[in-house]
Parts: C-alpha cells; structure tokens; sequence
C-alpha cells in the first residue's frame, strides 16, 4: 500500500519549521530535513524542487493574510473620511494592537520571515512593507486635503525614514522574542508613541 503523501507533507512542513528556525536559510540543510523526516534527499524534492520553495510554503500564507490584513485596517480609515473633523483623521484605529495579534498568531512564520529569512525574496520584508505604508499613509492625507482638511507637507526621504523606523519598531517584538503579554503591552505603546508623533507631523 502506498504511503500516504498528505501524512509525509506534514512530517516535511514540522521538520523543515524547525530547521529553518534553528538554522536560518541559509544554512539549513535539505539533508537534515529528509533525514528528520525518514525520507532520502531525493523523496523530498518530489514535494518541493527546491529550498525556497519549501520556505516559500511556510511563510507566504501569512504574508498573504497580513497583507490583506492592512487593506482591511486602510478600508476602515475611508470609512468617514467625507465627515470627519481634522482632529479626528488620524483617530486610532487600533491597527497596530490588531497588526501584533496576527503577528503572535503566526509566530513561526514572522520569526522566519524577520530573523532567518536572509537569501530569500522575503529578506526584505519589512522594507517592502514600509514602502506600502508610504504609499497607503500619502494616499490618504491627499483624500483629506480633497475634502478640505489641512494638511503639512513632508520631505519624501523624511517621511520614507520616519515610516521604516515605525514599521521596524512593531517587529522588534519578534527580533527580542517578547511574550504574547509583553508584545501587546508593546503594541499599545507604540500607539501612544506614534500616534501623536504623526498627528503632528502632518498638522493635524
């Protein structure tokens, strides 16, 4: 009777976690990989032709729902944007509270993707992540200015610079392996830290 494939897939995705984690990309081994899992070198790449593709399979379901994640929080800022007063454009939304949820929910794969993910497309995760930021946070304060509210200009190499270091801020939860507690104690910080910071850069 053939072995049941979905059971090895499994066995592959458990190994090749903690090989990852432990190793990092670059240095992980598919050999160790097959040997964790009872299989030859050649039995795993029937299940993926190569290691990046393995570490593809791990991370990119929760790059995909992170993503998709931020639209939602940036849905719910155009939600009363004809309506609101200026001191009320910049409102928190909670988003980064709700961001660090996901984040320690899908722990694994953020300790991949920020601390071992070095030789792959995700190595510059964060970065692309910032620059959508850019992009979402300038979209919005010239819907403000369309609807009559005030807006500060900003230098473009400040402002990519401000928006890394607050993107690289959520994530340094990971990097320092917080606790769930601790990061969302964090999380809230970071709102009350942030939030005016903004306010004020764009004078609202």
């Amino acid at each position: 009777m053939p072995r049941d494939k979905t059971e090895n897939h499994e066995k592959i995705i458990e190994s090749a976690f903690a090989e990852f984690l432990e190793y990092g990309f670059k240095d992980a081994s598919m050999r160790r990989i097959a040997e964790a899992c009872g299989m030859s070198a050649s039995g795993l790449y029937k299940h993926f032709p190569s290691k990046e593709d393995m570490f593809s399979a791990l991370v990119e379901p929760t790059v995909e729902g992170f993503f998709d994640l931020q639209k939602e929080l940036e849905s719910a800022y155009y939600a009363d944007i004809e309506t609101c007063k200026p001191e009320e454009s910049w409102s928190s939304k909670k988003e980064t509270v709700v961001a660090m949820e996901y984040i320690y929910d899908h722990l694994d794969e953020f300790r991949l993707l920020i601390c071992k993910s070095q030789g792959t497309r995700y190595e510059n995760f964060t970065h692309d992540l910032a620059k959508l930021e850019e992009k979402v946070t300038l979209k919005y304060m010239n819907e403000l200015k369309k609807n009559g509210i005030p807006i500060n200009d900003v230098r473009k190499k400040e402002f990519h610079l401000l928006t890394t270091v607050s993107v690289e801020a959520v994530f340094q939860a990971v990097i320092h392996d917080f606790s769930r507690k601790e990061a969302m104690h964090y999380a809230e910080t970071l709102e009350k830290f942030f939030e005016p910071a903004w306010k004020a850069l764009f004078g609202l």
